[in-house]
């Protein structure tokens, strides 16, 4: 299969192609051309929405149907893993293990889908009034609009499409246009092998500037998923909070990697390298901050520099490329900016990173002040912070100090107290003796703060993407009091 060609917007179980202005994507490591097309308009956009409308209640009504396209689609992405795992390379620059991951993760989520597609309907609770039968209800929203980033363009589109489906409800899916392939048109291509009916999963290859919020504001949109900035997320919950629209938002994250004074330090520096790095960095779970008991600081450093210096880095189809190409130049520039400033504070430089081409290799900071700006800031990119604590509170307390709560991690000898400080972490997620780059389909997966609000992962997500309803049925007469 070609996926390369799939350069068409999917509306109503049809390729159709985009009538609004040209747009080129190109390969991150190298700038190649990988193919241009028109993107599609405003009015095609609309065209999406009605189809979903009109075709999901049909879907939700066959649990069969939906449980047959859900196997054949999780089939697909396994009979295609060494072609998508390319497109992953050459599109949005994902080395050969990071692509693996995305790609393990996007078939575990259809998997589990299939444990709770049969969630609708009507379930009993125990009677508590004489002569009443009472049941709780699930039915499907409706139709559901997911817009997701180019990062993880595949699992974090999936995460959302598939239990949206699973649930009987409608999709229309906006993926970042800079990784149109692997964030849009492979899943509506193996959807449409998997023989999704027509308006049910809709694929719009678009930008913001030509659609605008109507993906917000739309009235068949009843649920808004979004992945992205956090003041891009504050834009979209405003304006569904003011149309009383539920929402699901993941946005930014200053993920600390606490280690405490009895770690150990080399586990801790292998967990480290892995959750800085994997993808260049540009992950919202991604270590952002390192912060370490005084004690440890200067030997968990020093080691943690060697590792980084030590990564390879060139071009993401060489299987053994850690450190691939960014997105694109703009992000390259904006990662640049932080470490010129950073050098024009007299920020402690312990490893100094270069551009090579589309590459940024690993830079490291020392000694930084929590209260910092450069603390405070998420560096979407191979940039790292190590902060010293003067005990194993003070590092909480530092840990705790940002506007973000995503994910977050500690490393210590005492799992106890580990999972006591794992509580008090004012985090969605906290691992104890890992990274912070974690997913998995059974656990609850969201942020607090400034990172988002709402849940991902079973049961969770089931409450996000269905409606719930009470239906009381008297079997007795009743007698009121007048």
């Amino acid at each position: 299969m070609n996926f390369e060609q799939l350069t068409r917007s999917y509306i109503n179980g049809e390729w159709v192609s985009g009538k609004g202005s040209s747009y080129t994507l190109t390969n991150p490591y190298n700038d190649a051309d990988l193919a241009t097309f028109p993107i599609a308009t405003k009015a095609q956009l609309e065209e999406a929405y009605e189809a979903a409308n009109a075709s999901y209640n049909t879907w939700a009504a066959n649990t069969e149907l939906r449980t047959e396209v859900l196997m054949k689609a999780l089939q697909y992405f396994k009979d295609h893993e060494e072609e998508i795992i390319n497109v992953l390379a050459v599109e949005a620059g994902s080395t050969y293990i990071k692509a693996k991951v995305e790609l393990e993760l996007t078939i575990a989520c259809l998997a589990e889908a299939l444990t709770y597609v049969d969630s609708l309907g009507g379930r009993e609770v125990p009677m508590t009034m004489p002569g009443k039968i009472n049941k709780v209800y699930r039915k499907p929203l409706g139709v559901i609009s997911s817009i997701s980033p180019f990062n993880f363009p595949l699992f974090l589109s999936m995460r959302t499409i598939v239990p949206a489906l699973a649930l009987g409800n409608a999709v229309v899916h906006k993926g970042d246009i800079q990784t149109a392939l692997t964030g849009g048109t492979i899943m509506a291509k193996a959807f449409e092998e998997a023989g999704i009916p027509a308006g049910v999963f809709n694929v719009i290859l678009t930008e913001i500037p030509e659609i605008g919020d109507t993906m917000i504001v739309h009235p068949y949109s009843k649920f808004i998923s979004f992945t992205g900035s956090t003041p891009v997320g504050r834009h979209i919950g405003q304006v569904a909070g003011g149309l009383l629209k539920p929402v699901a938002l993941e946005l930014g994250g200053n993920a600390p990697f606490v280690v405490l004074k009895d770690a150990n330090i080399d586990a801790a520096i292998n967990a480290a390298i892995f959750g800085k790095y994997l993808h260049q960095g540009q992950i919202c779970m991604m270590i952002n901050r390192i912060v370490l008991h005084q004690d440890i600081y200067d030997e968990f450093a020093g080691k943690f520099v060697e590792r980084a210096k030590q990564l390879p880095i060139g071009d993401p189809l060489d299987p053994s490329v850690v450190i691939g190409p960014m997105i694109n130049t703009r992000q390259i520039e904006k990662a640049q900016g932080f470490i010129a400033d950073a050098k024009a504070n007299d920020i402690e430089v312990l490893l100094d990173g270069t551009r090579e081409g589309n590459i940024l290799t690993p830079t490291i900071f020392g000694n930084i002040s929590p209260d910092s700006q450069l603390a405070q800031t998420e560096f979407f990119s191979p940039i790292v912070v190590i902060i010293k604590a003067a005990s194993d509170e003070e590092a909480i307390e530092i840990a705790n100090h940002t506007e973000y709560g995503l994910s977050s991690s500690i490393f210590t000898s005492d799992l106890a107290k580990g999972e006591q400080l794992a509580a008090d972490l004012e985090f969605g997620m906290t691992h104890v003796n890992d990274q912070t780059v974690n997913a998995i389909e059974n656990t609850p997966f969201g942020g607090v703060k400034g990172s988002g609000m709402g849940r991902f992962g079973n049961p969770w997500v089931i409450d996000e993407f269905t409606e719930t309803k009470w239906v009381s049925i008297q079997v007795e007469e009743r007698q009121f009091p007048f």
